[in-house]
């Protein structure tokens, strides 16, 4: 019976905390065991750190309340704060750009200055004590890029026998030992595709695999099962005494993606189901299921939480009962209130009973019609491509024929998209702060209706002009 950790990444469209409130007695009842929070900029600091915080960060009492809600529904809480790559949220402020591994790029963490290992410590520091009872802290590590590049770091590397993966593990295991002092009960998790390509002896030798597990992470469908099993023995040998996990319900396959493909993710979870299967069942520690809200700090938006849900609800029960049948198919089903819920495609005729179903829905309207139905308007009425093209509308030139012909059209459509925005937007105000709104409209909305509306003003100048 491993652990299944549902991985909230807040750093992107963070919902409301009431939102997840309603939320997490349905992940437990589908088959979590805990959260994986990343807070990055939605952690209320303090101090110093105080400027880390986005407008929309968790006050420190909403945090209280989602933590003992979690505790209420058994769910064990991981939390994630980086401290090497992405750190993009830290290093984009003035105050902090001195940190920087490369001067120009606020992705990586110098890792020779001092003042860095004492700003990942504060930040540990100050989410620990909003903490109570953790056996696991997530201290990121992934994705380094431009590590050794910095000019310290190329004179450091000058000096015999320094590598660059010797770099990446003397800071590991600096931010490791940090924690190990201060919160001895409490074992970092870090991932591990920085470590991957590094020899057995190199790892061996660090002394890093004493102090931290490894999150192996792979969200692909054809994972490469003989390989993960062999990872996992180079890790066993190598010292490090247990692993984890990392598949995807969402955020990993399209940057800009807004619906999330259940299939996809479901042959994920049953790729690291085959993996486990093959695995000494003492090593494995537990899955999270990683939900991407932005590929990083700078990234747009993918699925929002609400849509993904159907797709959670698949993989955790999928994990849950050791694969995906008919009737586990009818029991998410029932839990969602979704009946004929589509696992291939993007459309599931129902409407479904979750918190936040109604924003999928919506969405998906968005998603496939909005769009297409503006380009065929524009694009394919033979009225606005023969007697209101560019010209026309430039030199306000009209001929009555448009006004009964197109422009009432122009005005159904633009009234129908701007009724189903109002409603998304109503919906999404129940779970998201204004800035999320804002942001997934600015996206997936306004070029759109922007275009008709555009059409539409131009319309009535032409119909002013001629009259």
């Amino acid at each position: 019976m491993w652990r299944r950790l549902v991985h909230l990444d807040l750093k992107g469209a963070a919902p409301r905390a009431q939102y997840l409130e309603q939320v997490l007695p349905l992940l437990r009842t589908l088959g979590a065991t805990g959260l994986l929070l990343e807070y990055e900029d939605t952690f209320p600091y303090t101090g110093p750190l105080e400027l880390l915080q986005a407008s929309h960060a968790y006050s420190p009492e909403e945090l209280q309340a989602l933590l003992s809600w979690a505790r209420a529904q058994g769910l064990d809480v991981v939390p994630l704060v980086q401290s090497f790559g992405h750190m993009e949220f830290v290093l984009k402020h003035r105050e902090f750009a001195h940190l920087r591994e490369v001067k120009e790029l606020p992705n990586a963490l110098n890792p020779h200055k001092e003042e860095s290992l004492a700003l990942v410590k504060a930040m540990i520091d100050q989410v620990m004590a909003l903490h109570k009872d953790l056996q696991w802290f997530h201290i990121g590590c992934d994705e380094v890029y431009y590590l050794g590049e910095g000019e310290e770091s190329k004179q450091w590397l000058q000096q015999q026998n320094n590598t660059p993966e010797k770099l990446c593990l003397s800071h590991i295991k600096a931010v490791a030992t940090c924690l190990a002092w201060s919160y001895p009960m409490v074992t970092p998790i870090v991932w591990d595709d920085m470590l991957r390509g590094m020899s057995e002896e190199t790892l061996a030798e660090s002394g890093v695999p004493q102090l931290v597990q490894p999150m192996i992470w792979d969200y692909a469908t054809d994972i490469n099962v003989e390989g993960k099993v062999q990872l996992i023995e180079k890790y066993r040998r190598c010292g490090f005494s247990k692993v984890w996990f990392a598949s995807a319900f969402k955020g990993a396959t399209g940057v800009n993606q807004s619906l999330t493909l259940i299939g996809h993710h479901l042959r994920n979870q049953l790729e690291w189901l085959q993996v486990a299967r093959r695995s000494p069942a003492d090593v494995l520690e537990g899955i999270a299921l990683t939900g991407w809200q932005r590929y990083d700090h700078f990234a747009v938006l993918c699925e929002l939480l609400p849509v993904g849900i159907p797709s959670l609800a698949v993989c955790l029960q999928a994990l849950k009962n050791g694969g995906y049948s008919e009737k586990i198919k009818e029991n998410v089903e029932n839990l969602l209130g979704m009946p004929n819920l589509e696992i291939e495609t993007f459309m599931s005729p129902s409407v479904g009973t979750f918190p936040g179903s109604s924003i999928l829905t919506l969405v998906t309207q968005i998603s496939f019609h909005l769009k297409s139905s503006v380009d065929e308007l524009l694009e394919k009425n033979r009225y606005a491509t023969g007697w209101f093209s560019p010209y026309h509308r430039k030199k306000r030139i009209i001929h009555p024929i448009i006004v009964h012909h197109f422009q009432p059209d122009a005005v159904r459509l633009f009234s129908k998209w701007n009724a189903v925005v109002q409603d998304l937007q109503a919906a999404m105000e129940q779970v998201f702060h204004r800035c999320a709104i804002e942001e997934w409209m600015e996206e997936n909305v306004h070029p759109h209706l922007q275009r008709l509306q555009e059409v539409l003003d131009d319309l009535d100048e032409a119909i002013r002009a001629q009259n």
